[in-house]
């Protein structure tokens, strides 16, 4: 485990119990790896946790559509965050789909040789940009936007914690970058992959949430979405006025590039910590340093408050994110 993560020391899942256990249990049963670090990395705080967990499923497991097409969302979205991590895993989901010539196009960095499979994964990348000219027109049809937009909005967020948090090693050594590594991984997942997922089934692990963004209208995912924008709102406690207001302005500014290494408008690590670590984890997580950490993470302050500082910068480029879709457009429904 010291491998895999980076700054915090998830408690063991063995030892897991209650909503913790549970979120475990349906990731055996329904993502087909029950201790997937992924979400190890969230169990210091079980209220992040859950609805990342919910918003994962219910869009990209049980959502409406193909799970290639959203595995190909996923791994646009992982490609323009620059989360190697993620695009492996996804790249071996494909071959669990039985799509394997599309699994080794994209490992291999080539665009696909399927019009419409190249569109949806250039969908996927042109969410990270707010108000893309590429999110129309859909390269799906509009009642799937409710699992697509899920899907891209939980990988948003996942990428953001695994290149904070997580190592790039999907297994020892980069394995999953040998192709035969990739296709034995993915034929292990496949039963579990291609079978029919109902919706709604990680709901019960939720405290109540609302109903969710119109574009998730009478679907699982509006709830998913909103207990997670809850859950990682709370992180803003860990910052005052002055770090708030260091956020919000990077995030109104931010159009969805990668910034320069010279990058003057990045906040002080010696004197705004906090602030620097929540927009390094909005806009460029990969950049989070050992000396960033070390800057802020003290005590009393613990993992749990690092995790959902991470959250919080993680849900503030979501937000920046869904506050410029162009809903009139995505929200149709042919």
């Amino acid at each position: 485990m010291s491998r895999t993560f980076r700054y915090t020391s998830p408690p063991p899942p063995q030892s897991a119990t209650g909503r913790v256990a549970e979120v475990y249990r349906q990731l055996g049963e329904d993502f087909g790896i029950e201790r997937a670090a992924t979400f190890v990395v969230l169990a210091s705080a079980p209220e992040l946790l859950a609805p990342a967990w919910a918003l994962m499923r219910e869009s990209l497991i049980a959502g409406a559509g193909t799970r290639t097409d959203r595995e190909l969302v996923a791994a646009g979205v992982s490609l323009a965050n620059r989360c190697p991590f993620c695009v492996d895993a996804h790249t071996m989901l494909l071959h669990a789909t039985g799509d394997h010539a599309l699994a080794e196009s994209l490992a291999r960095g080539e665009t696909p040789s399927e019009e419409r499979h190249a569109r949806v994964l250039d969908w996927g990348r042109a969410t990270r940009t707010p108000g893309s000219p590429g999110l129309t027109p859909l390269p799906f049809p509009g009642t799937e936007v409710p699992a697509q937009l899920g899907t891209a909005f939980a990988f948003h967020f996942i990428n953001r914690v695994v290149s904070a948090l997580l190592t790039e090693n999907l297994l020892p050594g980069n394995a999953q970058r040998l192709r035969p590594v990739r296709s034995l991984g993915g034929r292990s997942l496949a039963r579990t992959v291609r079978r029919d997922h109902a919706p709604g089934a990680s709901l019960a692990l939720l405290d109540d949430p609302g109903p969710g963004p119109a574009w998730a209208a009478g679907t699982t995912v509006g709830p998913a979405y909103a207990a997670l924008c809850d859950a990682a709102s709370t992180g803003a406690g860990l910052l005052d006025d002055v770090d708030l207001a260091l956020v919000e302005e990077a995030l109104a500014a931010w159009d969805g590039s990668h910034p320069p290494l010279a990058w003057d408008e990045l906040p002080d690590r010696d004197r705004r910590p906090g602030a620097r670590l929540a927009v390094l984890a909005a806009v460029a997580p990969y950049r989070i340093t050992d000396e960033d950490v070390a800057a802020w993470l003290k005590p009393p302050l613990t993992d749990h408050c690092l995790v959902h500082l991470i959250a919080y910068g993680a849900f503030a480029a979501i937000d920046r994110i869904e506050s410029a879709l162009p809903l009139p457009a995505l929200m149709e429904r042919p």
